[in-house]
């Protein structure tokens, strides 16, 4: 099988799960309606307030556009390697946070099991093994790290906000119902340095792979 052809069967494969997985916490938003207190239109608002929903939802939606319409503007931005880069970064520490700090908080079972390990796990080692294998490498310098910071900040100050707003804090360190607003702000800023630094481990990744290729 050629490297193109591996290339797209690899993104069928993501976009495939990560729909599912989306629909999948979904549904279990809304069947859980009737023993959470909220409505299924106000669990279908509560769906949007997670990153890990968000970063999944952005690894579908992209690789949707580029395997649906390829000659579009918005297939040509997600088929830039500074874009599938970021996405990397972004969907790696939807991983990283969950297992080394998440997991341990709850066991889900069942259906949410599935849907959490699928998001958690399989979609985010599927697509950075993508962006490894199979994105053009040597086009990202170090300043894009700062420019990937946005999507997270903007995060930050979205679901801040409508936790304020909600009562309801997506996770336990940014949660101002139990903790004090100076341990969130340190916990926001530590956050911002961990996706700083994982941008640059993954452009000095590009580069050696870049210089290796270049050399062979």
């Amino acid at each position: 099988m050629s490297k193109q052809k591996s290339a797209t069967l690899l993104k069928i494969s993501i976009a495939t799960i990560a729909w599912f997985a989306l629909a999948l916490q979904m549904f279990i938003l809304i069947n859980n309606t009737p023993g959470n207190g909220m409505t299924p239109l106000q669990a279908i608002g509560r769906f949007f307030i997670f990153f890990t929903i968000l970063s999944n939802l952005l690894v579908a939606v992209s690789l949707t556009f580029v395997l649906v319409k390829p000659s579009s503007s918005i297939s040509r931005f997600f088929s830039r390697p500074f874009s599938i880069a970021a996405i990397s970064v972004y969907i790696f520490i939807v991983g990283l946070v969950y297992n080394i700090i998440l997991r341990q908080l709850w066991q889900p079972k069942g259906l949410q099991q599935l849907a959490d390990e699928l998001l958690h796990v399989v979609v985010p080692v599927l697509f950075v093994l993508y962006w490894v294998f199979f994105v053009f490498k040597g086009s990202l310098k170090w300043k894009h790290s700062f420019a990937w910071l946005i999507f997270p900040l903007f995060y930050l100050v979205y679901a801040m906000i409508r936790g304020s707003i909600e009562g309801f804090y997506p996770y336990p360190f940014i949660d101002l119902n139990k903790l004090s607003y100076s341990h969130v702000i340190f916990n926001c800023l530590g956050l911002t340095v961990a996706f700083l630094v994982i941008g640059l481990l993954f452009i000095a990744i590009d580069k050696m792979m870049s210089h290796y290729e270049t050399n062979r």
